[in-house]
């Protein structure tokens, strides 16, 4: 018997369970989401080549600008002051910031787009706060002995192995100009080199792109399996989400009694009780000017009906015997609620008796 326990115990810990809405969102909030970093890589790489590709001739002429500029304005200088060199480099600075800020503007748009199509907008603080469990030294040689470290180290594996190949067979296509680059000026040179590293550099992106996809479907699958909850989880997330059903069922349990006593207490200053006689019990009060029909202050069926009859008993409260009209009146008026117009006319002979009883009493 205790053997049988235990292996349910063991079935209910396991991880078998998709995970919830609520602890995606929880995890979503820690940071933690489905995302590869080589898909961001490969995006970036491949928009910064392609800017290159069709912007290279802005860059250009933003060098050659700033070379002109530094042997007319600068090397024909004969001394120096320190008002002078911070000029110099301010300029320097200024066209450099001309020349880089296109590719760092286009890199991080990129690595923004990248991460927005991944996992949506999302910004939080959770993953920069400090985590001592990071630093302990057997959790870090788990990492490096595990699946995900071999999966990693495929990962690099495949892609030197890629790029080198592509890059081999971009060179091996372009082997003629390369070849013939020592007789070349140094203009067409550098066309040529620029050309080819360009080429080079958007294959390679490619190439990291189709591996980005395949990481991007291990990752959601490693995502998910440690996302994965098992069923005690998820009725410990129910009982913290939703409360604990016993402790809901006791306090649904008080407010029926809470709810019956305060029914209860309305009893006596009922001014009539109509039953059925054992079944149904409805108590009505009507108080003339204040009031511009009756009002349901207690009603029950069985027990309750029976306990009603005996506070009424107890307080000479007239009851009077309509099974119909008592039936009808449980099924259609709540508690504190007038009654409906077609129950007016039987319930004012009621109240017309029971008033001339009261005064022969």
């Amino acid at each position: 018997m205790n053997r049988l326990h235990l292996n349910l115990q063991f079935f209910a810990g396991e991880k078998t369970e998709k995970a919830t809405p609520k602890k995606r969102q929880d995890q979503r909030k820690k940071g933690q989401v489905l995302k590869s970093q080589d898909v961001t890589s490969a995006i970036v790489l491949l928009s910064v080549f392609l800017f290159l590709l069709f912007g290279a001739g802005f860059m250009r002429d933003r060098i050659f600008s700033f070379f002109y500029q530094t042997f007319n304005r600068y090397v024909l200088i004969d001394s120096l002051s320190v008002e002078l060199v911070m000029e110099i480099y301010s300029d320097v600075l200024m066209e450099m910031g001309f020349i880089l800020l296109p590719i760092m503007l286009v890199a991080m748009v990129a690595a923004v787009a990248a991460n927005f199509f991944q996992f949506g907008l999302l910004f939080t603080t959770e993953p920069l706060k400090m985590d001592l469990k990071k630093l302990d030294p057997i959790k870090g040689l788990k990492r490096i002995f595990s699946l995900r470290a071999i999966i990693e180290l495929i990962k690099s594996v495949l892609k030197i192995s890629l790029i080198g190949s592509v890059t081999v067979v971009i060179l091996w296509m372009n082997l003629e100009n390369v070849l013939s680059l020592s007789f070349k000026t140094a203009w067409d040179t550098l066309s040529t080199v620029s050309y080819l590293t360009v080429m080079m550099g958007i294959a390679a992106s490619f190439v990291l792109l189709f591996v980005s996809i395949l990481d991007y479907f291990y990752q959601k699958y490693d995502f998910e399996k440690n996302l994965k909850m098992s069923k005690q989880d998820i009725k410990d997330e129910y009982k913290n989400s939703e409360g604990d059903p016993v402790v809901k069922s006791r306090i649904k349990q008080r407010q029926r009694e809470m709810a019956m006593r305060r029914m209860m207490q309305e009893v006596p200053n009922a001014d009539v009780v109509i039953t059925n006689p054992t079944h149904y019990a409805i108590a009505l009060k009507y108080e003339d000017g204040q009031m511009d029909a009756p009002v349901v202050v207690a009603k029950g069926a069985d027990f309750i009906a029976q306990k009603i009859k005996l506070i009424a008993k107890e307080n000479e409260i007239v009851m009077v015997e309509n099974r119909p009209l008592a039936r009808s009146m449980y099924d259609q008026v709540e508690i504190g609620d007038r009654i409906p117009d077609e129950f007016f006319k039987a319930v004012a002979e009621i109240l017309a008796y029971v008033y001339r009883i009261k005064r022969k009493i």
